[in-house]
């Protein structure tokens, strides 16, 4: 067979298979293994023994529904390609939603100072310190196994990125996880995913449950993490919490419960679902 016998009868396998987006997986394995982009595909007509080997053992993984990204090995994220793997939360796409507004609110800050709460792989965290150079971005994350993997990306970026991020290891449910660091903005991807919610088997069964599961509600990491915002943010300063799609109005309830956030608002992925909610530090306390 050639590759492009190999790619259909792969897509096949894998929509038998219930895997959701058959032949856009099977073509970005091919891919991978010819060493091409999906559109370089057009070029490959034979493939080695070797690389059929390789594709038909990726494919078999797939079918077992190992998500795409830990057969391949990394994932881009912004303009930052990450290595990812079992014990890490893979990045999704519609979090770079809020890497744009991140890198919005920092846009007229001179020298900005950025935290980034819940951090697992990176994404965020090396993605704003890669988009501004100038930026000091401080990444907080609690598990161990995240953590080897943030420092496993961050010794992949440039000298002149990876020595403005600094990492700790931390509970950002406690306000002195970052004593004496002041920021210009906090971002965070907090575990959010209410425990009855059901879920693909590439999630349920690959992303570590510590990232994924915010209690009964979703709001269990959220609601004691709004004290570690307002300490952390200079007044003026900004905050973005992504969140699940049915506790946006609960996340915006906890910013405004707390009295130090004012210009509290839900933020909108690129398919229209409540993404992220946003808010800015007061100059004041009204806290009671």
């Amino acid at each position: 067979m050639n590759a492009r016998e190999h790619r259909r009868a792969a897509t096949a396998e894998l929509a038998a298979a219930g895997v959701p987006s058959p032949d856009v997986d099977a073509a970005l394995l091919l891919a991978h293994v010819a060493g091409t982009s999906v559109g370089g595909l057009v070029t490959v007509d034979e493939l080695t023994q070797e690389q059929v080997d390789r594709y038909r053992a990726m494919i078999d993984r797939r079918r077992a529904r190992e998500p795409l990204q830990h057969i391949i090995g990394h994932v881009q994220f912004g303009m930052v390609d990450l290595e990812v793997g079992p014990g890490v939360f893979i990045p999704r796409m519609e979090t770079e939603a809020l890497l744009s507004w991140a890198l919005e609110a920092i846009a007229d800050v001179a020298e900005p100072v950025v935290v980034d709460l819940c951090s697992g792989s990176g994404a965020l965290a090396l993605s704003i310190a890669d988009a501004r150079r100038n930026a000091v971005v401080h990444a907080v994350e609690i598990a161990d196994e995240p953590l080897r993997w943030l420092h496993r990306n961050l010794s992949r970026m440039p000298d002149q990125v990876a020595n403005r991020v600094e990492t700790h290891q931390g509970d950002v449910r406690d306000p002195a996880v970052l004593t004496g660091i002041r920021a210009d903005v906090v971002v965070a991807n907090p575990p959010y995913i209410p425990e009855t919610a059901e879920l693909p088997v590439e999630v349920i069964d690959h992303d570590p449950h510590l990232a994924l599961f915010g209690g009964a509600d979703g709001m269990s990491v959220i609601a004691p993490m709004i004290a570690t915002v307002a300490q952390l943010l200079e007044a003026g300063g900004k905050v973005a919490i992504e969140h699940d799609d049915s506790t946006g109005q609960a996340v915006i309830e906890v910013l405004t419960a707390d009295g130090r956030f004012d210009s509290i608002g839900q933020n909108y992925d690129l398919a229209g679902r409540p993404r992220f909610v946003t808010a800015t530090r007061t100059t004041t306390s009204r806290r009671i």
